[in-house]
């Protein structure tokens, strides 16, 4: 059984800072692997008092979508926990080279905990087991190196489209069934360029990608303010596809 988990969906800064959604990241089992992607701050917390229980010590891998701080919180702790304290050997660690370099947001001793380290790259292709990972396009408009995600071989493909401003053509990298979509803004704001998706974007994508499923996450404050499950069941009316607002602790089942 396949199946995803939000363990918060926090997005920005003031939304993290005050915890008014967690900011845990999205665990996947997929095609027999375990993975957590963006262990922003409590994900460790939250993966304990999930129900039931998620035991980082089966985790197969750990995936930095980039080094912001509501990314990459708890993703110490969690090689540590995935790895027993070095333990166990095991399980591989997926992020941008600058999580490694300047500001390094892993430490340096964790480095060797891990069974692999594999540097997300644009056009990269990894094999975890059965399942393909790609990261097909670098998300230029971040301001840090940034990658979104496209993941194979499950019952269902999943993409993950990670925070970025919109740029053209964007939708046609990431053709998943299931599209999770980092929505943090609701539209732009008038008077600067914020490097994030609002909710225009997400409307012009899932339109054109038409998914199985569009699961929206990942709010900052002007989505939270507008209850993003009455944004979603709106999009849902107007484009005719199935667009949920992801909740903290939902789990999707991938039949």
């Amino acid at each position: 059984m396949d199946w995803i988990k939000f363990l918060g969906t926090a997005g920005a800064r003031f939304v993290v800072s005050k915890q008014l959604r967690s900011s845990g990241g999205i665990w996947m089992s997929l095609a027999g692997k375990e993975i957590l992607v963006d262990p922003g701050p409590g994900t460790l917390v939250h993966c304990l008092k999930s129900r039931p229980k998620l035991n980082p010590g089966k985790l197969d891998a750990i995936i930095l979508t980039h080094k912001h701080l509501d990314h990459t919180g708890d993703v110490n702790v969690m090689i540590e926990a995935m790895t027993e304290g070095r333990l166990q050997k095991r399980g591989v660690l997926f992020a941008p080279a600058d999580a490694f370099e300047n500001d390094p947001v892993v430490l340096s001793y964790l480095k060797d905990y891990p069974e692999k380290i594999e540097i997300l790259k644009e056009k990269s292709e990894y094999q975890l087991g059965d399942l393909k990972i790609t990261a097909p396009v670098k998300h230029i408009h971040h301001g840090v190196e940034c990658y979104g995600l496209n993941f194979e071989g499950g019952r269902k493909s999943v993409s993950i489209i990670a925070d970025t401003r919109y740029f053209e053509g964007i939708e046609s990298f990431y053709p998943g069934e299931i599209l999770i979509l980092y929505v943090v803004l609701l539209q732009p704001f008038p008077d600067r360029v914020i490097d994030h998706l609002n909710l225009g974007d997400a409307e012009r994508i899932i339109e054109a990608n038409r998914p199985g499923l569009t699961l929206l996450t990942h709010f900052g404050l002007t989505m939270l303010r507008s209850k993003p499950w009455k944004l979603a069941e709106a999009l849902s009316k107007k484009l005719k596809v199935k667009v949920q607002a992801a909740r903290d602790g939902m789990e999707i089942k991938l039949e």
